[in-house]
């Protein structure tokens, strides 16, 4: 008994020291509240339509046109929006088309939901 005393007092001891690390905000801080703010992707990210059609910078191009620019401009690593309805298969064969025209990493931008 003496034992599992020893063992919860010194979780006690150990839950107060690692409390009290963090320091609490300030009282009269407000933070900022993101879900008001107006989505946007990344400005070199290429958007995928529903049925598969893709956008870069507002213009329909292909997935070697987009591959091809993004690559002379230095930018190996490829982003792209999907649309929701797009089918996986598409995008799985949309990122393997990137990946063979030379991106080295191919980035799937989504929207974070909060619960």
């Amino acid at each position: 008994m003496i034992a599992l005393i020893n063992v919860v007092f010194l979780l006690l001891v150990f839950l107060l020291i690692a409390g009290t690390m963090a320091a609490p905000l300030p009282g009269g801080l407000r933070l900022v509240e993101a879900d008001a703010l107006e989505a946007r992707s990344p400005p070199d990210a290429a958007v995928v339509l529903e049925d598969g059609t893709l956008l870069y910078r507002g213009a329909p191009v292909t997935m070697q046109d987009y591959a091809a620019f993004r690559l002379a401009e230095g930018g190996d690593v490829l982003r792209l929006v999907p649309d929701r309805n797009l089918p996986a298969q598409r995008l799985v064969d949309l990122v393997d088309a990137l990946r063979q025209a030379g991106a080295s990493e191919v980035r799937i931008v989504a929207e974070r939901t909060v619960r």
